[in-house]
């Protein structure tokens, strides 16, 4: 079945004295352990094992190894067939399979090949829920937020290198010393998985033997039992002195010793079975998983809402930083132009007075000018009798003139016009035209006016 691509796994188990934490890294298509952790008394966790917003883009998948002395290992033979058609069967048979009520465990379950085609060997783990939670329950109050719950006596049976017909010893695989798994091997089957315990009492190589014996019929009686097993105890040497001395003693025969998976190994194996192939059948009780992936989600918005108000305050205090420096700069000009605002206004004066001064003195060397090009351009025959000068553009003239001198009188305007001092035109082309009409006694009299060009004369 295929799972969801994680980008590191961590693997923690837990012991009576200490956890051990294993962290691994996805490096190509397997899982290489990068970091191995002891923990004793109250040393917390690292932060790497908890969910942060990089778990968005690079899944982090959380392990821990659940207590062997809580769960119970079956094996069974099943048809072939899909993932969810074997969850199916196995939940049909889990009355007959399970020591507990159905309605107080969870169980989990892994899928062997088996010789005969048509058939397949299922390894199924069982627990009790009541358990599993108060174990859950410890894991969160050390910030452990598991995904999974696992069993490493699991990889240690998947593991081991089966050669021939037998049955294979696992001391200790249960969490006990004084317990063991027995797993029976026949035709390339795993035929049975049994629990073996070894008393305290003086007869426990008898009771051991009984033990074995009873299993050894009941292999016999289900027809998988064709031989005398060959038996082998999977435990480094000189590690389990009472495990081997017991088990010698009760078989009357030697048996092979078989070398385990490291601590570090089992836990690289559990990682690759469980980021690979993710059951959907769990030993995580219903409903914890998604309070956990609802309490990451809740954590991810509370800390985004957060950023978010912080970021707002940063602006806020940044913005009345920059009002209080715009305030500040403001009412320094401000005082500025109140301390100018008085010699700024004697200026006004004093510019308003150099202009009417300056008016004046335009004004009368203007009239002065008019007057002087008057004189210049009047022609003969034409007397002036009235000049008037007025709202500094305007020059009105009237007078007499002979009946001879008409021709010469109507020109006299033009050439007024036309007139100008140092180069520079000094009458516009509008005003009043010529007026003139004959008298009784024959005289002309004659009026016009013309508006002066103050721009060019300034």
């Amino acid at each position: 079945m295929a799972a969801k691509r994680w980008n590191n796994c961590n693997v923690l188990a837990t012991g009576a004295e200490a956890l051990r934490l294993w962290q691994f890294d996805l490096r190509g298509n397997a899982f290489k352990l990068s970091r191995e952790l002891t923990l004793r008394g109250t040393e917390a966790l690292p932060d790497s094992v908890k969910r942060s917003w990089s778990s968005l883009w690079q899944p982090r998948l959380n392990v821990a190894c659940l207590p062997a002395d809580r769960v119970f290992v079956r094996a069974a033979q099943f048809p072939k067939a899909s993932f969810e058609e074997t969850l199916a069967m196995v939940g049909l048979q889990m009355e007959k399979l399970s020591p507990l009520p159905v309605g107080q465990i969870v169980w989990t379950m892994h899928c062997l090949d088996h010789p005969d085609g048509n058939q397949q060997t299922v390894i199924i783990v069982i627990a009790a829920t009541e358990s599993v939670e108060g174990f859950l329950g410890k894991l969160e109050a050390q910030g452990y937020l598991a995904d999974r719950l696992e069993l490493p006596a699991l990889d240690q049976l998947l593991g081991t290198k089966i050669q021939g017909d037998g049955a294979w010893v696992y001391p200790e695989a249960l969490g006990s010393v004084d317990s063991a798994l027995v797993a029976w091997w026949y035709a390339g089957v795993l035929r049975s998985i049994d629990l073996l315990t070894l008393p305290a009492t003086s007869d426990r190589v008898a009771v051991l033997r009984e033990q074995l014996l009873h299993m050894a019929w009941a292999g016999d009686m289900e027809g998988w039992l064709t031989s005398a097993p060959k038996w082998h105890l999977v435990a480094a040497h000189g590690t389990n002195p009472i495990w081997s001395t017991a088990l010698h003693e009760a078989l009357g025969e030697d048996f092979e010793m078989v070398a385990p998976l490291a601590t570090n190994e089992l836990a690289a194996c559990t990682v690759q079975r469980v980021a690979t192939h993710i059951a959907s059948a769990s030993l995580m009780p219903p409903g914890y998983a998604e309070r956990y992936r609802q309490q990451f989600v809740d954590r991810l918005w509370m800390r985004g809402l957060g950023a978010l108000v912080l970021l707002y305050i940063a602006g806020l205090i940044v913005y009345f930083g920059w009002l209080g420096v715009a305030k500040f700069r403001t009412g320094r000009v401000e005082s500025q132009v109140a301390a100018l605002s008085l010699s700024y206004t004697n200026a006004l004066q004093m510019r308003d007075r150099y202009n009417v001064l300056k008016d004046r003195q335009e004004l009368k060397y203007a009239a002065l000018d008019c007057l002087r090009l008057v004189a210049q351009v009047q022609p003969e025959g034409v007397t002036l009798e009235g000049f008037n000068f007025s709202d500094g553009q305007r020059l009105s003239l009237n007078g007499t003139a002979s009946p001879d001198a008409v021709d010469k009188l109507i020109e006299f305007p033009n050439d007024l016009r036309k007139s100008s001092i140092e180069g520079k035109p000094v009458f516009k082309d509008t005003g009043d035209p010529l007026s003139y009409r004959s008298t009784a006694s024959g005289v002309i009299t004659w009026n016009f006016s013309l508006e002066l060009r103050r721009t060019e004369l300034n």
